[in-house]
């Protein structure tokens, strides 16, 4: 009877696995990994967000002397960020969008300044929990709460935020300066590209 047992338990454990790896083997994911240019987006643009990732800062995370409110304790961004801000800047100035918002890292802040579309909103939802400055379960609570509160019907809107917020919510990777367009109905996803 025993052996009866143990051949279940594993026929089922077997079936387990198999399943897993078939539904990581065939494509599943959070969004679908495709892009689409600025006109495609234009022409359909209501119910969607442009997550930024903020331009470019270099190093990795932030220094063990971070402060929010002193940006001198921040990874913040090189000239060669600033220049990258600016054109992402002249590149989106073609959209009008109906809400902005921006992470309250100062390289996150400067991003928006130097896109030049007008005033960003800070939003808690949007910091970096990736050295667990801030809970990330009560970060992506207040994300998507500020998500939930879009109205689908209006224009799209943006958020400078991390790497590890935009994974959080999009399923897609990506490096500085670069964009994912985010259905708020469909919760589908694709890359911004630039022409």
């Amino acid at each position: 009877m025993q052996l009866i047992h143990i051949f279940f338990k594993l026929v089922i454990f077997k079936f387990l696995l198999i399943s897993v790896f078939y539904i990581f083997s065939s494509g599943f994911s959070y969004s679908q990994t495709i892009s689409i240019n600025l006109e495609q987006f234009k022409s359909n643009s209501l119910g969607k967000i442009i997550f930024l990732r903020h331009a470019i800062a270099p190093g990795n995370g932030d220094p063990e002397n971070f402060n929010l409110n002193d940006c001198s304790t921040q990874r913040n961004l090189s000239e060669e960020g600033i220049i990258q801000a600016l054109k992402i800047g002249s590149y989106l100035k073609k959209i009008t969008f109906k809400k902005k918002f921006s992470s309250f890292w100062c390289r996150c802040l400067d991003t928006s300044k130097y896109l030049s579309l007008g005033k960003f909103v800070p939003h808690n939802g949007l910091n970096s929990f990736y050295e667990m400055k801030v809970d990330k379960v009560k970060t992506l609570n207040l994300l998507n709460d500020l998500i939930k509160s879009l109205n689908i019907y209006d224009g799209p809107s943006i958020m400078v935020t991390h790497y590890v917020t935009i994974f959080a919510i999009t399923g897609l990777s990506v490096s500085s300066g670069e964009m994912v367009v985010y259905d708020i109905k469909t919760k589908k996803s694709k890359y911004l590209v630039f022409d």
